[in-house]
């Protein structure tokens, strides 16, 4: 079973490795998101001690998740290249593929996500190393997760080219109205009901709570900073989004384990370009 899960682990994280062009453009894109919103939003957190460190904080884990979520979709161009087909009538079953592209997903995007956190050091970003150790298990809860949901909206797929514009529309609102980049102290309260109830909202709060030492902090200042959250009186705490996060991770890994199992990948349309 183990061979199975890490030979599929190994394929994917090398088959990105070789792809010089999609490690370069993810870091890069990266690079611009923290230069324009550090200007962006200098005067929205103007009230927010350490603002550069509370946007580096919003920024890796919105890499974790773009890549978690990029990653877990290229089974659609495993299913064009004909790569799925060879696999699948393979003496492995499927489950097994399923957790191994879930897991090499949640391993790459750890690795970018640390790769930032580096970059963050030479920013300003601070942390001791029980907050570093806490901040990897978020990080890997996270991948898992957001891994699970890319590949059960995978194996759901019907068109390759209507999907990606499906997971365009619905990816871009959920990363604006989590706190990432914008606080969510100044998102119009008509949006709040979206806010509570996107899991990006918890996996950032609760990675922003471990990366800028929040420990310490009182209710009413881990509200202000936008970690804490007061739902009609009831407060969702560090702690509450991050067993919210352990919930929505576990069923959507065994949503994508059993809808992947059923999947007819035959009938999926894959759209290629034409080479002249």
């Amino acid at each position: 079973m183990m061979r199975a899960i890490s030979a599929i682990i190994k394929r994917n994280i090398l088959k990105l490795l070789r792809d010089k062009m999609k490690l370069f453009s993810m870091l890069f894109m990266t690079v611009m998101f923290l230069f324009i919103f550090s200007f962006v939003t200098k005067s929205v957190m103007a009230g927010i001690s350490s603002p550069m460190s509370y946007l580096i904080s919003g920024i890796i884990i919105m890499t974790v998740f773009q890549t978690s979520l990029n990653n877990s979709m290229n089974i659609l161009e495993d299913i064009s290249s004909g790569f799925m087909k060879e696999i699948i009538v393979a003496p492995v079953k499927r489950w097994q593929i399923a957790i191994g592209q879930v897991l090499s997903s949640a391993i790459i995007s750890v690795i970018q996500g640390v790769i930032i956190i580096i970059m963050g050091v030479f920013l300003g970003l601070r942390f001791s190393v029980f907050n570093a150790a806490f901040m990897i298990i978020i990080m890997i809860l996270s991948g898992i997760t957001f891994s699970s949901v890319g590949l059960y909206l995978a194996a759901k797929a019907k068109d390759s080219t209507n999907f990606q514009l499906l997971i365009t529309v619905i990816t871009f609102p959920l990363m604006f109205l989590s706190g990432a980049y914008i606080p969510t102290l100044v998102i119009p309260k008509i949006l709040m009901p979206i806010i509570f109830i996107n899991p990006l909202t918890h996996t950032t709060a609760i990675f922003r709570y471990a990366a800028l030492n929040m420990e310490g902090m009182t209710t009413n200042e881990l509200l202000k900073a936008g970690v804490a959250f007061n739902l009609n009186g009831f407060i969702i705490t560090p702690a509450i989004s991050f067993a919210i996060v352990i919930i929505i991770g576990l069923a959507f890994f065994a949503l994508c384990v059993k809808a992947f199992t059923k999947a007819d990948f035959s009938r999926v349309k894959v759209f290629k370009r034409e080479h002249r």
